[in-house]
């Protein structure tokens, strides 16, 4: 008894030395509680919505009217054809679209049905539902309002699924665990390796070498370039071969982004290592930093519009928001370049700040 009372009181006292482990150990559950709290939505809000109206009518402006004040749609544009409405749902600008056909208030007037086409981006099939249930409980509100005085008023809505017309929900999760996997091999995986390396004082014996940091950094995670780009392969012949995703776009752009992820996440982890004196602090660390963010707030799981504003703005630093984002379109969308010069710019940007940033760090490690 004395022996384990002496052995915790050793434990103890090493935790409380250890003053990044003790911040870390006390900051791990408090993160996750505001992260889980507040990013575990099931309702859909914010919905990018297109309204495609030929003829304005009295009809179609009061229904128009009634998305707006729903306070659950964001009416992003109100087009006279569809000809544009491909464009929007293959940018991500319109999450869902409504179509009114022609003379559609002449048809209710003379009691006729008139036809109403909802079309919802069916790549987060879970969020396509719920808009596409939202839109018809709108008009189906509109229905009754509008027979109230006792005139039939009949509105027959279509509804259509874009880019995943089952519904499938491997077409939703599959391209995120790329970004998840990648994750752990890169960042974590990299963080803890550089780390036990400091603490068994291999590291300190290449400050004799004639190698720079660059290079010392270049020759400890260029197997994990490798690892992470046979992962990529592998995912992508999984999901294909084994959950039948579709792959519409270029492989190569996605094989492209994936090694650009690739590099993120490397620099996130050299970062990690250069910052932290022991494996437990980099392995949690890494957790904070990389996990919880991939899982919670790259719209991975759950929709990025249903979080609250401050998790919104944070997640646009989250790599694996823009990955998980290009993954997807390019495998369900078939887009390329052109629509996805956005999100590739944001990982280059976000690829050269923090292999910046983590050699720098990383050179100051190795001189203290």
């Amino acid at each position: 008894m004395t022996a384990l009372l002496g052995l915790i009181r050793k434990e103890v006292l090493h935790i409380l030395r250890d003053r990044r482990t003790l911040v870390v150990i006390i900051a791990l559950p408090i993160v996750q509680v505001v992260l889980f709290g507040y990013a575990i939505r099931t309702d859909v809000d914010h919905v990018r919505l297109a309204i495609v109206d030929p003829s304005p009518d009295p009809v179609t402006l009061a229904l128009r009217a009634r998305f707006d004040a729903a306070e659950v749609f964001r009416t992003v544009a109100v087009l006279p054809t569809s000809r544009a409405l491909e464009t929007l749902f293959r940018r991500g600008d319109a999450q869902g679209a409504v179509l009114f056909e022609p003379e559609f208030a002449e048809h209710l007037g003379h009691g006729v049905p008139a036809q109403l086409l909802i079309v919802a981006d069916g790549t987060e099939p879970n969020t396509g539902s719920i808009v596409q249930a939202y839109v018809e409980q709108v008009v189906r509100e509109y229905e009754q309002t509008a027979g109230a005085g006792g005139r039939s008023v009949t509105i027959v809505p279509t509804l259509r699924m874009r880019f995943n017309p089952t519904r499938a929900s491997s077409n939703l999760f599959v391209p995120g665990l790329m970004a998840f996997v990648l994750t752990i091999i890169s960042s974590l995986m990299t963080a803890i390796s550089l780390t036990r390396e400091k603490e068994t004082g291999t590291l300190e014996a290449l400050l004799v070498s004639p190698l720079r940091p660059w290079q010392i950094i270049v020759g400890k995670v260029a197997p994990y370039v490798a690892v992470g780009f046979a992962s990529v392969v592998g995912v992508l012949l999984e999901a294909r071969l084994v959950f039948g995703v579709p792959l519409r776009g270029s492989v190569l752009l996605l094989l492209g982004e994936g090694l650009l992820f690739i590099l993120v996440s490397l620099a996130l982890g050299i970062l990690i290592s250069a910052r932290t004196s022991s494996q437990r602090v980099a392995m949690m660390g890494a957790l904070i930093g990389t996990m919880l963010p991939t899982t919670l707030l790259s719209g991975f799981i759950f929709p990025i519009e249903s979080m609250p504003w401050a998790l919104r703005a944070l997640s646009y630093i989250v790599p694996a928001r823009w990955f998980v984002l290009v993954a997807r379109s390019v495998m369900l969308k078939g887009v390329g370049l052109a629509y996805l010069w956005r999100p590739t710019a944001v990982l280059v940007a976000m690829a050269a700040v923090l292999l910046a940033a983590s050699t720098r760090a990383f050179h100051a490690r190795l001189e203290s």
